[in-house]
């Protein structure tokens, strides 16, 4: 775990080291856009008290963003959406006989009162789901918002179709 001094725009949370692999997707992203960012395996079955002990730390260490990644059961965005006033951005892990679409139901599925923004299943939902929390960062820092306008030229150059 970070220490307690360190501050960092987005916490990325998972609740298994297996989704290393996958929420990878997500710290290239914020890499690319130079967000600061924490990664934390934390369950919210296996470890439910690090994980509150955690999540109260985020508004000192100045967190704006938490992007948490689950498969199966997938309560942990919901937990963490119950626990902190933040957004908090859901992404659905493959990992279960349904290929995370199971995570994704639970994920939408969040009671009223409850909001949990959810990205696709996999790899480009972790994508996603940084592109997102850039974005709402950059509602509040004009250089990142400028990074965010620079990718989407870039992306639109990409798979402009040449005649």
């Amino acid at each position: 775990m970070t220490d307690s001094q360190t501050r960092f725009d987005v916490s990325i949370i998972m609740g298994s080291t297996s989704d290393l692999p996958l929420m990878g997707e997500a710290t290239k992203v914020l890499d690319q856009f130079s967000v600061s960012y924490d990664v934390q395996v934390l369950s919210a079955h296996r470890s439910p008290n690090k994980l509150r002990q955690y999540l109260a730390t985020l508004s000192e260490r100045g967190v704006r963003v938490v992007i948490a990644g689950a498969g199966m059961s997938a309560h942990l965005a919901g937990v963490v959406a119950a626990e902190v006033v933040i957004p908090v951005i859901a992404v659905p892990l493959p990992g279960s006989p349904l290929q995370g679409f199971d995570s994704l139901f639970s994920m939408v599925q969040m009671p009223g009162g409850v909001p949990v923004a959810t990205m696709g299943v996999g790899k480009s939902g972790a994508r996603n789901a940084a592109i997102l929390a850039a974005q709402i960062l950059g509602l509040s820092d004009a250089a990142l918002h400028q990074r965010l306008r620079d990718f989407k030229a870039a992306e639109e150059a990409r798979y402009e179709i040449q005649s």
